[in-house]
């Protein structure tokens, strides 16, 4: 039970968050920011501080801007008329993005300013040696894809069942890493032997379809490859 439980709170946090992404157009803005920004780190040489702090602002945009969204349909729920106290607790509750969004522009300016020069060549080497890096980068897209879809073409619990598979896609994500570092069929072979069973225990399971698990893999797979491809 308590197991169930707590699926289902994850169900309900993704959905706040699927909704947010799917009727919120500045959601939408801070989403594609958030994203071409852990795609511009790849070229960066990051310390494990400047890369916490990165995430945490990234993530504390969006979490603001989701505050902001409860705090309008919360008082949409009560009040439909103009009232004074309602503009009020409105516009609080926008100010408070905003001053995570202008948060967001001063790190980035601290971050990213000395770093914009002309030795791309040397930072891209320092990616390409950096398969960790590589592979967190990764993961991170083909959740942010995954979600994005998600958003456009699941309806209801977004944890479990829904277009693409969620699971599919980021255990091929990993199995494709996994295939780029170890450079070893057998190894390889193993873990994409791994990501099928993950992948077919969904379509067993009746949460996913066939078409479904495979559009996930398809996408875990193919994001993993450019990156690595690329980079």
């Amino acid at each position: 039970m308590k197991i169930r439980n707590l699926i289902d709170s994850f169900n309900y946090a993704i959905s706040g968050l699927i909704y947010a992404l799917k009727t919120q157009r500045n959601m939408k803005i801070h989403f594609t920011i958030g994203t071409i920004v852990i795609l511009i780190s790849l070229f960066m040489d990051f310390n494990r501080v400047e890369l916490i702090i990165l995430f945490f602002t990234i993530c504390l945009v969006i979490i603001t801007e989701m505050i902001n969204t409860a705090i309008e349909s919360t008082i949409d729920l009560y009040t439909k008329s103009y009232h004074p106290l309602a503009r009020i607790a409105k516009n609080v509750a926008a100010g408070t993005v905003l001053i995570a969004a202008v948060n967001s522009m001063i790190v980035a300016y601290v971050l990213f300013f000395n770093r914009l020069n002309p030795m791309a060549k040397i930072i891209l080497h320092r990616v390409q040696q950096s398969p960790g890096h590589l592979t967190f980068v990764s993961l991170v897209l083909v959740v942010v894809i995954v979600i994005g879809v998600k958003s456009k073409y699941s309806e209801g619990s977004y944890m479990v069942g829904g277009m693409p598979s969620g699971h599919s896609a980021i255990s091929f994500s990993i199995s494709t890493a996994i295939s780029f570092i170890s450079k070893d069929a057998l190894v390889s072979t193993m873990a994409f032997l791994l990501a099928f069973l993950i992948s077919q225990s969904r379509i067993e399971g009746r949460i996913h379809t066939p078409f479904e698990v495979i559009v996930g893999g398809i996408i875990g797979t193919l994001i993993t490859v450019l990156i690595f491809q690329l980079y």
